[in-house]
């Protein structure tokens, strides 16, 4: 769940309640990552708090962040932002850190795909040497198939630490069925993060509020044999708490094993 910082007790209560962890959303804004007084006092107040971070995780600079770039600042600029992310996680000792695939939606040309995948194959491995306590989940933002972001996940399969973190809620937007992107993604999935939507549009509603099929959606993580840990990804904690609700009472991943 996304911890409320502004109401601190009440995400402390709902995590402990469904022994969940947090998974940060403060440091992706480059206007927080601009301001090492603000980093600073952010990491201090989460490490105060009486919360267990070791299976904690956070979200990773994703603006504009695009480390294939060709163009050297831009990249030299990614690349700053993504070493920010984890100096952070690092710091906090969290487990690990989400980062977006960064491709140009729906932009199939072979080139660009191949440098796109020996980039981030390279600079990701250089990462994990770099920082061996946190692991690495690649989540497929606005991606139009899960192919792509499939092999880069088994040209690095040999790092334990590095996996996909699906998101379910995006692969429901695009015009490739859920169920593809589960059987495509399924031996590197690590991660993920859930919401409903009208499967069109990216909306972060409340689960079973929306048109996403959940009881399919589960179906889909045991036939492909998915055990990752699940983000509710939304801010609201009365929405998050009616997410677990939901899954909890009709017996649903990632709750299904635990009734």
């Amino acid at each position: 769940m996304i911890p409320d910082r502004n109401r601190m007790e009440e995400s402390l209560e709902l995590a402990k309640d469904y022994q969940a962890a947090f998974e940060y959303n403060d440091f992706f804004n480059p206007v927080v990552l601009d301001d090492k007084k603000m980093i600073e006092d952010l990491i201090a107040f989460y490490c105060k708090q009486p919360h267990d971070r070791t299976n904690d995780t956070m979200h990773g600079a994703f603006l504009d962040v695009t480390v294939h770039s060709e163009d050297s600042l831009i990249r030299k600029a990614s690349e700053h932002r993504i070493r920010q992310s984890m100096d952070i996680a690092q710091e906090m000792g969290l487990r690990g850190v989400v980062f977006h695939t960064g491709r140009l939606y729906g932009f199939r040309d072979k080139k660009y795909l191949e440098n796109w995948l020996k980039v981030n194959e390279e600079f990701f491995r250089e990462i994990l040497r770099k920082y061996p306590n946190q692991q690495i989940y690649m989540e497929n933002m606005f991606d139009e198939a899960p192919d792509v972001l499939a092999r880069l996940a088994k040209r690095l399969q040999d790092e334990p630490r590095f996996g996909v973190c699906l998101d379910y809620a995006h692969a429901a937007i695009t015009d490739i069925l859920e169920e593809e992107w589960v059987e495509t993604l399924a031996p590197y999935i690590l991660h993920m993060h859930i919401n409903d939507n009208d499967k069109r549009n990216d909306l972060h509603h409340e689960i079973g509020t929306g048109q996403i099929d959940w009881r399919t959606f589960d179906r889909q993580m045991r036939q492909f044999g998915v055990k990752a840990s699940v983000l509710i990804e939304m801010g609201d904690l009365g929405r998050q708490r009616c997410s677990m609700e939901y899954l909890e009472r009709n017996n649903l991943y990632p709750f299904a094993d635990k009734n």
